[in-house]
């Protein structure tokens, strides 16, 4: 006998109870046996309410599984008879639900785990605040800490996620009407945990996980199937951030998207050794006006820029691309395409924004800016470094009599430079080389080493 196929799990999701679920779940397990499937009715908890009782009727129920804990009888799903049984499809409610001590598994989820490991379909349910990443995040927002939690990944894992969704107004209007709850509990449930802020909250939870697993889905689609090209599912606007015109980049790409209904992604892209050209204090000042703005900020790593940029535009599904145009010079332009011509050039289906701005290239050559990435104190220091280096490696050299030759001076000078360089950039290098410059040429060129 060949092995057998794992079962197949569809999970109803839904951002609080009563919006009907386990309704829905019992209405696909009518269609489903309709259509000719085996399906039985493992458990479902109708907690009273009278329209999903109706729901049973028709359907094979199993009977539960009878637990004495603490001199109270508790009722639990019977694996062994499902399994036993052998249907194509079974009903489980409650996916987070923690089992009773002496159980075969400590949670149900691992019962339903167990139940697709032998080839039985399971149809589920869940609500968002069970679910353990979001456990935190829903006690912040009801004042409710959950018992009861299932892992992400279970019902990521699921092969259907399906949202049983209701307006926060029509479910108060549910309550109120006594189908959700008795009707000695309805006005303390209105006032504490179903107010219509904590639904709604709730509510945007739900859509944003759902829709976090559906962009997971079609990344996961995408890679499968080799596909490159962008599609439009959802707008997206990505802005290249980093120099002088960044905060005019930002702000035209937040109108951008505001038109479009889309997001703003603002991306800076680092070089492999770790190296930014914007000193940490200007990015912190555009995460903050990105942030502010309603968009997320991204940094990225790589060497070319256009590339870079391109591939995380693509990866995340970008339609349109905000870059500034070159401040490089005319000639430096003529020599060499700059970051926006790369960018237009391989942006294939990407429409790309090249905005103008005041730090626009219109002047001639120029010499790097005084400051830059690297702080005050490493520069002060270089600088210290150099003023004081230049004379210690001639006294050291002077006292190396014959033994130290000119190219091993030059060569000396050379590192002391270079190490100038790398702890505080261009402007104290120069000082250093232009100093261990008049240094070399007054106390060695020239003279024999035996003067010296």
């Amino acid at each position: 006998m060949g092995a057998v196929s794992r079962g197949t799990l569809r999970v109803y999701l839904a951002a609080a109870p009563g919006v009907g679920k386990t309704f829905a779940v019992l209405g696909e397990a009518h269609r489903r046996a309709a259509r000719g499937a085996d399906v039985v009715v493992g458990l479902v908890e109708t907690h009273g309410r009278r329209h999903t009782a109706e729901q049973l009727a028709g359907l094979e129920v199993l009977p539960r599984r009878r637990v004495a804990h603490h001199g109270v009888v508790l009722e639990e799903l019977d694996v062994e008879a499902v399994l036993a049984r052998r249907p194509e499809v079974v009903v489980v409610d409650e996916l987070a639900h923690t089992d009773a001590p002496g159980s075969r598994h400590a949670k149900r989820w691992e019962d339903v785990d167990e139940l697709l490991e032998a080839g039985i379909s399971v149809l589920s349910t869940v609500n968002v605040q069970h679910l353990e990443s979001l456990t935190d995040v829903v006690a912040s927002i009801t004042g409710v800490v959950q018992q009861e939690t299932v892992p992400d990944e279970v019902v990521r894992r699921a092969d259907q996620v399906e949202l049983v969704d209701m307006s926060p107004e029509a479910l108060r209007r549910r309550m109120a009407h006594g189908n959700v709850y008795p009707a000695e509990r309805v006005d303390a449930a209105l006032g504490n945990y179903f107010r219509v802020g904590n639904l709604t909250a709730l509510r945007e939870l739900a859509l944003l996980w759902l829709a976090d697993r559906v962009d997971e889905g079609l990344r996961r689609y995408r890679a499968e199937h080799a596909i490159d090209a962008v599609w439009e599912a959802r707008e997206r606007v990505v802005a290249l951030t980093g120099g002088p015109e960044s905060e005019t980049l930002v702000r035209r790409a937040a109108r951008v998207a505001r038109r479009s209904g889309g997001e703003l992604l603002a991306v800076h892209v680092v070089s492999a050794d770790g190296l930014t050209g914007a000193p940490p204090t200007a990015l912190r000042g555009l995460r903050e006006l990105t942030e502010s703005l309603g968009g997320s900020w991204h940094q990225v790593v790589g060497d070319d820029v256009a590339a870079t940029l391109l591939e995380f535009a693509r990866g995340s599904d970008a339609t349109q691309l905000v870059v500034g145009t070159s401040r490089r010079s005319r000639w430096a332009r003529a020599l060499r395409r700059g970051i926006g011509g790369s960018v237009v050039t391989d942006s294939g289906d990407i429409d790309v924004h090249i905005v103008t701005h005041a730090a626009a290239g219109s002047r001639g050559w120029r010499l790097p800016p005084l400051t830059g990435a690297l702080t005050a104190r490493r520069r002060w220091l270089a600088l210290l470094l150099g003023l004081a280096g230049v004379p210690a490696l001639t006294a050291l050299c002077l006292a190396g009599g014959a033994a130290v030759s000119l190219p091993l001076v030059l060569l000396a000078f050379l590192l002391l430079v270079l190490a100038v360089a790398l702890v505080g950039g261009l402007w104290p290098a120069l000082a250093a080389a232009v100093l261990g410059g008049l240094a070399e040429n007054w106390f060695f060129v020239g003279r024999p080493a035996a003067s010296r």
